[in-house]
Parts: structure tokens; C-alpha cells; sequence
């Protein structure tokens, strides 16, 4: 009893303690559900069972029957666009306000203070805005479109099977596009300014300057940068609640949002369950590039 009090009161045991606690607590909340999560997609599941962890073991049969469903691909595909055109118009607004306010012209710090209202604002928030700008009676995007003369008639964003999803991703890119910002501000901000003064008196112009400069720099950044986008775009709930609801027709359904109405609207939770696990396996890969991306950062 002695040698435990002691360790605590020297510092050493204190030390683990503030470990053990946290990791205690991720364990808790994280650890157990994610492998709750991981065995049921493994098992049959039912209303009547669903408050028993001992239930039919079937293998990988949830798996076989949810790549089985003729929805499965176009939610798949509507997913990967999603991602990837999430991640792009996110990046390349980002960096280019980026670059913006590194001039540093006066009013720049509190201007760049504003671009990051749409990043601490609810999803479901930003989900119901988009909703009026994007309606196809009074919205202001297709008052904006018309006026400038790039369509002739309204366009109805979240009921049209050929933008509803595109929809969503406009919402997303506008949501995101701040984070981006902060982040590659702070990439471009460490980079020495003695760079591009040699840079200049050697004849560089400003492209080629950006090319071998700013870019090789920034690499690690942008590696950082992309494996969050993959991480929160996967993670994307609120706007496809609060725009489409996954409509017309699954046009606008992705993983995240199909393996919630799997599990709560269907009530079929062994597939929702196996989703979550198919997109588990993705972040986790996303995450490794971050650590990498990071490490390296720190190791500079």
C-alpha cells in the first residue's frame, strides 16, 4: 500500500494516472462501441434482439447481401463524388483565399475572422440556409443564376435527381472552405520570406515561384489537409438531414447518411452496422496518412 502511495505523491504514478484516465474514458465511449459496432455487423439482428450482445453469428453474409442490393453502387459512387468533389472545391477556394489575405493588405485579419462563421456554425443550421438558397421557387442561387443570364428557367436543386447531390456539395464546399483556409494560412505563414526574395532577384515569376516554392513547402500541409477533408466529409450527417434527406430516389444518398436510415428508419441495423465498418476502415486509413502528414511536419 506504502509503494502505491508513494508512487503517486513522487510524480511518476501521478504521470500514468493522467494517461490512464483519458484512455479510460476513449475505451468507455469510443473503444467498446466501435467494437459493439464491428461484431454486429457479423451477426443477425433484430428488434428483439438488438438489446443482447450474444445473437446468430452469419459471417460475412451481411456483408455479401449489402453489396447484393442493386442501390449499393450509385450510393457508393454518389459517395466517392461526393468526397472528391467535396475535398477539391474545399482545397482550391481554401488555398486561393489563402494565398488572398497572405498580402496582408489592411482589414485582412478580420475579414479572414469572418470566413470562419460558416465553420462554427451547426450543420443543421448551415443545412436549413442552404435549403432557402437553394430552393427552386425564391432561392437566391437561381435568382443569381438568372439574373446573370446563366440559366433560363429555375432549377430545383434538391428535388432534381441530376443536382440534388450537388446540392449538398455546394453546402459542404461552403461549409468547409474556412477550416481549409485557417489551416493552409498557417502552412503559408511558415514558410521563410528569404525563399522568395532569392527567388526574385534570381528572375523567378510568381507561378514559377508557387510551383517550387510554395507548393514543396506546403506539402505536408496539404497531406494534413486532405486526410481531415476525407475524415469530416465521411463523417458529413446534418447537411443531407437538412437538404435532401438522402432524395429523390437515393439520388442523393452516401454511405453515412444510408447507414443511419439502415438502422433507424428500416430498423435493419446488422447492415447499417456493416457500413459504418466499410467507413470505419476508410477514416482509419485517412487517418494514417494524417499522422504521417504531421509527423513529418514536426520533424521538419
Amino acid at each position: 500500500m506504502k509503494k502505491i502511495i508513494f508512487s503517486v505523491t513522487d510524480g511518476r504514478g501521478f504521470d500514468i494516472g493522467l494517461v490512464l484516465l483519458p484512455l479510460a474514458f476513449l475505451f468507455v465511449l469510443s473503444g467498446l462501441p466501435l467494437v459493439y459496432n464491428v461484431v454486429m455487423s457479423f451477426q443477425e439482428v433484430d428488434m428483439f434482439s438488438l438489446g443482447s450482445f450474444v445473437r446468430p453469428f452469419v459471417g460475412f453474409k451481411n456483408y455479401v447481401d449489402l453489396f447484393a442490393q442493386p442501390e449499393t453502387q450509385p450510393i457508393l459512387l454518389n459517395t466517392a463524388l461526393f468526397v472528391s468533389a467535396s475535398i477539391a472545391g474545399q482545397f482550391i477556394i481554401g488555398f486561393g483565399l489563402a494565398l488572398f489575405f497572405w498580402m496582408n493588405f489592411p482589414g485582412a485579419s478580420w475579414l479572414r475572422g469572418l470566413f470562419l462563421v460558416s465553420w462554427i456554425m451547426p450543420g443543421l443550421v448551415v443545412g436549413a440556409i442552404w435549403n432557402w438558397i437553394l430552393s427552386g421557387d425564391f432561392g437566391v442561387l437561381n435568382f443569381f443564376l438568372r439574373e446573370t443570364g446563366v440559366i433560363a428557367g429555375n432549377i430545383f436543386w434538391r428535388s432534381d435527381p441530376n443536382y440534388s447531390l450537388w446540392a449538398v456539395i455546394i453546402a459542404n464546399i461552403w461549409l468547409g472552405t474556412s477550416f481549409n483556409m485557417i489551416l493552409l494560412s498557417v502552412g503559408l505563414s511558415a514558410i521563410p520570406k528569404d525563399l522568395y526574395e532569392a527567388a526574385e532577384l534570381d528572375g523567378a515569376t510568381a507561378l514559377q515561384r508557387f510551383f517550387t516554392i510554395t507548393l514543396p513547402m506546403m506539402r505536408s500541409t496539404i497531406g494534413a489537409i486532405i486526410a481531415l477533408g476525407l475524415i469530416f466529409t465521411l463523417q458529413q450527417f446534418d447537411l443531407f438531414a437538412g437538404i435532401t434527406s438522402g432524395g429523390p430516389n437515393n439520388s442523393s444518398n452516401v454511405t453515412q447518411y444510408w447507414a443511419w436510415d439502415l438502422s433507424f428508419r428500416q430498423y435493419d441495423f446488422a447492415k447499417g452496422a456493416t457500413i459504418s465498418v466499410i467507413m470505419i476502415v476508410l477514416v482509419m486509413l485517412a487517418s494514417v496518412v494524417y499522422v504521417r502528414s504531421t509527423r513529418h511536419e514536426v520533424r521538419g
